[in-house]
């Protein structure tokens, strides 16, 4: 969420802000509302003194020994009618504003590309040489239903279109990933954890996905409990409403979690296969930082989010998304796409995002200074580390053999206990 007294004093730069990223966002009902607020707060003060006044009148009577008028009671209690009614306005005028704020996007960074879509995007780097094989390579869902380790028209029976049943062993290669991103980045610094799959409409919000994207998450409507898209919703809102000392600064968490999507809008895309599913696993990586540090630790995140990509020997190039191609709540995002040899193509399989402040002043965490500095909002910042389902994609894609069999990474063996995986 954006500061309110920020817009007010930067109104054009924000408008500006909001048309780079394709947002035409008039802002002058919100500073209406804005001026409103003060009027009606400057009238609530006036009639909290009035009655003050009155009821010192009305005391100072009570103590000579004598009754207050009939009038002099009516008003008060014309004035306590009227400061309700302007409390309820009141009430009323910051919901609108609150509303209005939620749907406000986060300011891009002035380092991002200004650009309307994802052809405006920057590459950055590239990261190994994309593998061609000697013979035509084939797609994931080919060679895993071959294998006997996919099985998307059993899951289509059991769920519907775009889900997975994993088999045999896709069910352990599954595990071995996920257990090596977990293993991985806690050696760099992260710590484990394990949050629910169910969260509340306040922690919803306070990430960014309500109001705005409310049409592409899962509701329990008897419960009003929403399914995580991603773990980054449950993890940031673990420090909802605290304050951290600049000490315990940074925290840095890896969490393993299902991930669930309607993917709204991507109708007719994907539709074959692991990339796009309602349903996914996914290792996040999140951080709690001081302001002056958060772009050194979101370069920092990007690292840590490749190096389990070239640990497993696959080749991904990294792109600086534009303005238009930013997310709703970053003000900065890298995308790590890894190479899929059978489409001959890089495909997103991490983005690693900067929020700033945006996603703590929902959530209201603060970090406290030593000395010298007042109270302020810390930055969050957060990483796909990486995803599970494109990973699988990737290792069956880049490393399968002529013979239709798939050679698994090295470093993943020791989780899998198998070393290739071999037609039937």
């Amino acid at each position: 969420m954006l500061d309110i007294k920020f817009i007010r004093e930067n109104v054009k730069e924000v408008s500006k802000a909001m048309e780079s990223r394709n947002q035409n966002i008039n802002f002058d009902q919100l500073l209406g509302w804005d001026n409103e607020r003060k009027t009606v707060i400057t009238a609530i003060e006036q009639l909290r003194l009035k009655r003050n006044k009155e009821s010192e009148e009305i005391g100072k009577l009570k103590r000579d020994g004598k009754e207050p008028s009939q009038d002099l009671l009516e008003e008060i209690n014309r004035i306590r009618d009227g400061i309700q009614e302007q409390e309820k306005h009141l009430l009323m005028i910051e919901s609108q504003m609150e509303d209005f704020l939620l749907r406000v996007p986060n300011i891009p960074d002035e380092s991002v590309p200004v650009g309307k879509n994802e052809e405006n995007n920057k590459i950055v780097r590239f990261v190994g040489d994309p593998i061609r094989h000697s013979f035509k390579s084939k797609h994931h869902w080919e060679i895993g239903e071959k294998l006997g380790i996919l099985d998307f028209e059993t899951a289509s029976k059991i769920s519907g279109s775009r889900f997975a049943v994993l088999k045999n062993e896709g069910c352990a290669l599954e595990r071995a990933i996920i257990s090596f991103f977990l293993d991985t980045h806690k050696s760099k610094g992260y710590n484990e954890i394990m949050t629910p799959y169910l969260v509340n409409q306040v922690s919803m919000r306070g990430t960014g996905q309500l109001p705005k994207f409310e049409e592409d998450a899962f509701k329990c409507t008897n419960d009003d409990l929403y399914l995580i898209p991603t773990a980054e919703v449950p993890v940031t809102n673990i420090y909802r409403d605290n304050v951290l000392e600049e000490a315990e600064l940074p925290k840095k968490y890896v969490s393993y979690s299902a991930c669930f999507r309607r993917e709204a809008g991507s109708y007719g895309k994907d539709t074959k296969g692991l990339i796009r599913n309602h349903q996914f696993n996914k290792v996040e990586i999140v951080k709690f930082v001081k302001p002056e540090n958060s772009m050194d630790e979101l370069e920092s995140l990007v690292l840590d989010a490749g190096n389990v990509l070239e640990l497993l020997g696959l080749p991904y190039r990294v792109s600086l998304l534009c303005t238009g191609d930013t997310g709703f709540a970053s003000s900065k995002t890298y995308d790590l796409e890894v190479w899929l040899a059978g489409s001959g193509e890089y495909r997103e399989i991490s983005s690693c995002s900067n929020f700033k402040d945006f996603q703590a002043r929902r959530m209201n965490i603060k970090v406290k200074y030593k000395e010298g500095k007042k109270r302020d909002f810390l930055h969050t910042l957060n990483g796909s580390g990486v995803a599970v389902g494109r990973t699988f994609a990737a290792i069956i894609e880049n490393f399968q053999q002529e013979d239709g069999s798939v050679v698994i990474p090295e470093v993943l063996r020791k989780y899998t206990g198998f070393d290739v995986i071999k037609p039937k």
